[in-house]
């Protein structure tokens, strides 16, 4: 007979506990602990199924020595996407399993819909959040639809597993991981142990099928994949696709890549027939003006591996109630109060009563301490009110004491910049080394400090 156990999970980060206390050790949250039914074989059937499983297999694993493995080339399959593919390092790897989260609402099943409509491989759809009618309303609206595509409504991973052995996909796709339930465990759906049992038994699918596993994933309040850590360390990729619903630009970030670089993003632009492959996000970013006003700068950053041009909104006004507002939308509001900081002590520019707002156009969220000089240069517009040229961008980190620091990758934006049509471009004096100025057509400015910004834009 097995024996069964009980145990206390936290619902926020999956640490286990005999009994139940009030606040969770490893997070810090309060009241998250639930009990859980864990049904555990005794110590006979274990080493009489470990003993079985090994009997049983033809291939069972030896100790190798590793000159003699032979590497091979992983085989990719490439799907319609093509910013998906590059989010995933270049195609779908077989016997892989992608975890993929994101908020309510913000477009991961219209994704992987529009993905399993177009990939040229028979796809299994497993949904346990929508019924076949309300999938097949979603995917009449995005395309045509695909004889290829299997629609399953199956919350139980066992009958899950055996269909996919009958229909034999080359690609399945679980929407979501909280709504399933393994037969072997006696708690609820969306429960850590549910959570990691069955993510155990897709992840044994897929390396013993090959089958390449899309895993769809909820989010807590604080943005991070709800479920246990463990989760995150099953699956070969964790994919985060994010974006405001007030804005239809939505981003596809890399958080984990077994089989690629972490540095790659895919943007989309949402429509009411799907998302759209958004190849050249420059030019979707910048504002088309007639005329030129004060408080707008345009930065060459980098987004992952790829070069964009923003341009950053600044106002600086009169604070009407003596205490001055500080306010930053898509940029850390700490980073600003130290560009201000750095403008009144080393340039003399008083901030100190007025108030300030920041706002990076697009709804795009920006860390890239590039955009450091766009900001600068955008707040000193504002307050002179005098208005930056349009065809000039700038790239470079200011720091604490004025200067203007060298950032990575300055090649990149210099080319996106001169692509784009801009005939200036700001950098700092100490990116120069190895740069050879005759291969564009933009001109090249070289600053070493915050004060030769002010006399070459605004004197």
């Amino acid at each position: 007979m097995a024996k069964v156990k009980k145990v206390f999970a936290c619902t926020n980060c999956g640490a286990m506990s005999p009994k139940w206390i009030g606040k969770c050790p490893s997070c810090g949250e309060w009241n998250t602990y639930q009990e859980e039914i864990i049904s555990k074989p005794t110590k006979q059937e274990e080493k009489k199924k470990a003993w079985s499983a090994v009997s049983t297999r033809s291939n069972a694993p030896r100790p190798i020595a590793l000159p003699e493995i032979k590497a091979g080339t992983t085989r990719r399959l490439l799907s319609p996407d093509g910013e998906f593919n590059r989010v995933l390092g270049g195609g779908i790897v077989s016997g892989s399993i992608v975890l993929i989260g994101g908020q309510p609402g913000i477009g991961k099943s219209t994704l992987m819909l529009q993905i399993a409509l177009g990939i040229e491989a028979k796809l299994l759809y497993v949904s346990g959040e929508e019924s076949e009618q309300q999938i097949k309303m979603r995917a009449d609206r995005i395309g045509p639809p695909s004889a290829d595509c299997y629609i399953l409504t199956e919350t139980n991973t066992t009958k899950i597993l055996n269909h996919a052995q009958e229909v034999s996909p080359d690609v399945i796709v679980i929407d979501s991981i909280q709504t399933l339930s393994s037969p072997h465990i006696e708690s609820m759906p969306g429960s850590i142990s549910q959570v990691r049992e069955c993510a155990g038994e897709l992840q044994r699918y897929a390396k013993e099928t090959s089958t390449p596993i899309f895993v769809i994933g909820h989010i807590t309040k604080e943005g991070s994949i709800a479920g246990p850590k463990l989760l995150e360390h099953i699956v070969d990729t964790v994919l985060q696709f994010e974006g405001d619903r007030n804005y239809t630009y939505r981003i596809l970030r890399t958080l984990k890549n077994r089989f690629g670089s972490t540095d790659e993003m895919g943007i989309y632009e949402m429509q009411a027939n799907g998302l759209r492959e958004v190849s050249n996000p420059s030019e979707l970013l910048l504002t088309q003006k007639d005329e030129e006003l004060s408080g707008s700068a345009v930065s060459a950053t980098m987004e992952g591996m790829r070069p964009m041009l923003i341009e950053t909104q600044t106002l600086v006004s009169t604070a009407v109630y003596g205490t001055p507002q500080r306010s930053a939308t898509g940029f850390d509001l700490r980073r600003l109060s130290m560009l201000l900081a750095v403008l009144e002590k080393r340039c003399g520019f008083m901030f100190g009563q007025n108030d300030v707002f920041l706002n990076i156009a697009g709804g795009i969220k920006v860390d890239d301490p590039a955009i450091d000089l766009a900001i600068i240069s955008a707040l000193i517009s504002s307050l002179e009110d005098i208005a930056v040229p349009s065809n000039i961008c700038f790239a470079g980190e200011v720091g604490l004491s004025g200067e203007i620091r060298s950032v990575n990758r300055i090649e990149q934006r210099i080319q996106e910049a001169d692509r784009l049509g801009f005939e200036q471009i700001f950098i700092s004096k100490y990116n120069i080394k190895g740069l050879d100025f005759s291969r564009y057509n933009i001109e090249i400015k070289t600053i070493g400090k915050v004060e030769e910004l002010y006399q070459l834009l605004f004197e």
